[in-house]
Order: structure tokens, then C-alpha cells, then sequence
């Protein structure tokens, strides 16, 4: 394959796919590292980092060419899935938008930053690490020229709710998941049994009956979640902040997520 012919379906590739695509065509990976340094030296591609490598537009400036976050997120590792607020952002359901990407990963990587923007690994929960679809709910999506792969909206759901600090905080979670017009309940309770976290699974419960109406929520889905739920009452917070004890959930819940006062003096 030539190139250039490469280049056009590979937006943001590694240098991996990259020798692979060529020593099919009997090119040496000699011959492929220096085809990638020719190409660099001559603006057509630039080094995201090592071992990545981004398609310049033409007649763009290497140093300020755009370069599509969430195809560098999936490119980080082989097995990254970008999730948690970064996923709800990917699907247009977010209140704020952030240059904070987190990505999901079987294997032990370190955050790196790219022209602002931060991308944040997450090792899989060690429920889902053995599982061939990580648990579930991970879709590849055509993207950018390329292919983005990325959680849906209903294991975000439920990531943000096991890992608030990775969906910026509990106003900017509720305000996000408000955008969203439906869930698959049924979805989003299997995700829900498989990670395992009876913590969650009262978080997302809450909530959902919170929304029950414009979710259609009905009792048969909240009891199936709480029954997922914890045995003795927890913090809704991880700060262990001070609120209402709501039975159904054994959750001790603030009174500013109770009443969605975010940002009053309370």
C-alpha cells in the first residue's frame, strides 16, 4: 500500500499499523521507519507521541493541524475505550465540555497531555477485566475520518456514578445525564450486575427514580437495581458529605443533590 493511499483511511494510526500495512507488500519494516521519518520531516504527518503518528491536512500547519481527541484516546492503547464524561461529550450529552479525556484500559498506562488536551487512563474494575467485551456496552463508531471507539450512553451511566471524579462532579454529572432523552434499562441493569459495585448500582437506582418519568423508569427496573444495592446505608458521596437517609437505597444522599440546588449556599 502506498503511503499516501494509507494515510487517507488512517487519520491517526500507530506505528505498528503503519510497518504492518507495508511489509504485507512485501516492504521491510526498515523500509517503512524510514518512509515515516520522510514523511514527517516533510509536514504530511506528525508524531501525537511515541509510536503515534496524525494525518496533517494539506496545506495545514504541522504545529497547529487539528487532531480529533477522541482517535488519539482510542489509539493510546490497544484496548482503550473512551468513557466516563469523555464519553457522554463524544455523544453530545454533556453541560460542560472539557479537554479531559479518560480512557478505559486492561493494561497499566500513564496520562499524557497533546495540545491541551489530557488523556487519563483507567484500568478496567477487576470485575470486567476478564470479561471478552470488558462487560459490555462498547461501540466503534465512525468518526473524524476514522474509527472512534467510545462506551455508550448507558455504561456511562453507570461508570459516572462508580467514578464520580471522572464525570467533574456530581452538578455537572446530573446536568449531563438530564440531556439525555432515553436509556435502555434493561441495558444499563445488566452493566449494572456485572460491575458489581453495590455503591453504583444504589447511586444509579437513585437517580433513575429521580427521573422516573422522563425516563420510564417503572418499579420492576428500580427493585431489580436495588437489589444490586448495599446491605447497610452508605455515603451518596464519596466525601461522606451529610444528608437524607433514603431507605429504598441505603443511601445517606446531600440535600443539594436531593433538590438539584447546585451552586445555592445551603
Amino acid at each position: 500500500m502506498r503511503s499516501m493511499d494509507f494515510f487517507d483511511k488512517h487519520l491517526v494510526f500507530t506505528h505498528g499499523e503503519f510497518v504492518s500495512a507495508h511489509t504485507a507488500t512485501g516492504r521491510s519494516p526498515n523500509t517503512s521507519n524510514t518512509l515515516l521519518r520522510k514523511h514527517v520531516a516533510a509536514g504530511r504527518i506528525l508524531r501525537v507521541r511515541r509510536g503515534l503518528y496524525a494525518v496533517v491536512p494539506r496545506g495545514a500547519d504541522p504545529q497547529s493541524a487539528p487532531v480529533d481527541p477522541y482517535l488519539v484516546a482510542t489509539a493510546l492503547v490497544d484496548d482503550a475505550v473512551v468513557a466516563y464524561h469523555a464519553a457522554l461529550q463524544f455523544h453530545g450529552k454533556v453541560y460542560s465540555v472539557s479537554r479531559r479525556f479518560h480512557y478505559l484500559t486492561c493494561a497499566r498506562a500513564r496520562p499524557y497531555s497533546f495540545r491541551g488536551a489530557d488523556f487519563v487512563p483507567v484500568r478496567v474494575p477487576a470485575s470486567l477485566r476478564n470479561i471478552s467485551d470488558l462487560g459490555g456496552g462498547v461501540r466503534e463508531h465512525p468518526h473524524a475520518g476514522g474509527t472512534a471507539r467510545v462506551t455508550t450512553l448507558e455504561r456511562a451511566l453507570v461508570d459516572v456514578f462508580d467514578a464520580p471524579d471522572k464525570g467533574a462532579g456530581w452538578e455537572e454529572v446530573w446536568r449531563s445525564l438530564e440531556h439525555v432523552e432515553f436509556f435502555d434499562l434493561d441495558a444499563v441493569i445488566d452493566y449494572v450486575d456485572k460491575l458489581g459495585s453495590a455503591i453504583a448500582a444504589a447511586r444509579v437506582g437513585f437517580f433513575l427514580e429521580q427521573h422516573r418519568d422522563a425516563l420510564m423508569a417503572e418499579d420492576t427496573h428500580l427493585d431489580a437495581i436495588a437489589q444490586l444495592g448495599p446491605n447497610e446505608p452508605r455515603y451518596f458521596d464519596p466525601g461522606r458529605q451529610s444528608g437524607k437517609l433514603l431507605t429504598r437505597w441505603n443511601l445517606v444522599v446531600p440535600e443539594q443533590v436531593l433538590s438539584r440546588s447546585w451552586g445555592e449556599v445551603i
